[in-house]
């Protein structure tokens, strides 16, 4: 892959959940090589597709923003797929914002380039680490990816936090506790899980499965027990 433009698939201008205790503006990346099928942001997966977003508009909007908002996150897609987003987080950073990163630990290599420019990590992870388990549900086998980038984190010592969208079509209550118990062991501090919204080709789950599999006392107690910061969010 040898981009070397940025492709922007959409922006929020404000949010106060993207990046923990800080507000940001959010641009979401375009592209993603993974196929998760609770993904809500489907419609930009496509890698380095031409849309109606761009970059420039984006950063004449942040020069707007100085001293009114503290951060960007750069979300997706997946990030981590475009060669110059190291350009552009030290063009946001030079105009004095933080910077936060959404990815699923796709292209480690990338990762480690940009971990020096930013502030905070969320780290997406889709499963527990077993190859078969987590093919089904990003649709490649590129869990040893994800196993790189989250070693490059923990190597890091910087501020990050793992997460896993809990869909009940996918995830168990047994997998949520294998994914926390690995991770724990591995070292990892923030742990929060994440209620699964059913996207539109979703005929299945119901809002009671999806609280069931966020709900449950014996796993909210241990995670609340195990990390140093827990939560469900809703």
């Amino acid at each position: 892959m040898n981009n070397n433009k940025i492709v922007v698939g959409g922006v929020e201008k404000f949010s106060a959940v993207d990046f923990p205790g800080t507000l940001s503006a959010v641009v979401f990346m375009q592209g993603c090589p993974w196929k998760c099928p609770f993904c809500h942001n489907a419609s930009i997966r496509r890698i380095l597709q031409e849309n109606d977003f761009s970059w420039e508009k984006f950063v004449d909007f942040l020069h707007r923003r100085v001293g009114r908002l503290d951060a960007v996150t750069f979300s997706g897609g997946e990030p981590l797929v475009q060669d110059c987003l190291s350009d552009a987080i030290k063009q946001v950073k030079d105009l004095g914002f933080k910077i936060g990163l959404h990815t699923g630990g796709y292209r480690p290599e990338h990762l480690a380039k940009v971990l020096p420019l930013v502030d905070w990590v969320g780290l997406d992870i889709k499963a527990p680490f077993n190859e078969k388990k987590y093919q089904s549900i990003i649709g490649v086998n590129h869990l040893k990816k994800v196993q790189k980038s989250l070693d490059l984190l923990l190597e890091w010592g910087g501020d990050f936090e793992c997460r896993t969208t809990c869909d009940p079509r996918f995830l168990s209550i047994d997998d949520l506790w294998l994914i926390a118990q690995t991770i724990k062991e591995k070292g990892v501090k923030k742990y929060f899980l994440q209620k699964y919204r059913p996207v539109d080709s979703d005929k299945i789950s119901t809002d009671d499965m999806c609280e069931a599999l966020v709900s449950d006392t014996d796993l909210n107690s241990y995670l609340q027990a195990q990390f140093i910061d827990f939560a469900v969010r809703k």
